[in-house]
């Protein structure tokens, strides 16, 4: 599978993609902590629910991208964080007491 997106020939029509859910997939997961870990060829990207009365974290969702996707996926939620800034006001990012960091990460 390619990494490069295609690029429709002088006047072809863009190609549009029907993207279909499962009913599970579209309720969705809460989660309030993320990891990144990453090889010369590819990002691991873990979302988790870290319980805030224990230290205990579970994987609700994991991501497999190639450095380009990453980096085209880190500037899309970039992108729309700033939309969503614009509206709500800046997002508080410090770090919460309760969540301590998992163990085995510096």
């Amino acid at each position: 599978m390619s990494d490069k997106p295609a690029v429709p020939a002088a006047g072809a029509q863009q190609l549009q993609v029907q993207i279909e859910i499962d009913a599970a997939t579209a309720n969705g997961v809460f989660v309030n902590f993320a990891m990144v870990n990453h090889t010369d060829s590819e990002f691991t990207l873990d979302l988790l629910y870290l319980h805030p009365e224990a230290p205990k974290a579970t994987v609700r969702a994991r991501a497999i991208l190639t450095p380009r996707h990453m980096k085209r996926l880190i500037l899309a939620m970039q992108e729309n964080l700033g939309r969503y800034e614009s509206i709500f006001g800046t997002v508080d990012a410090t770090p919460s007491p309760h969540f301590p960091k998992p163990l085995g990460v510096n």
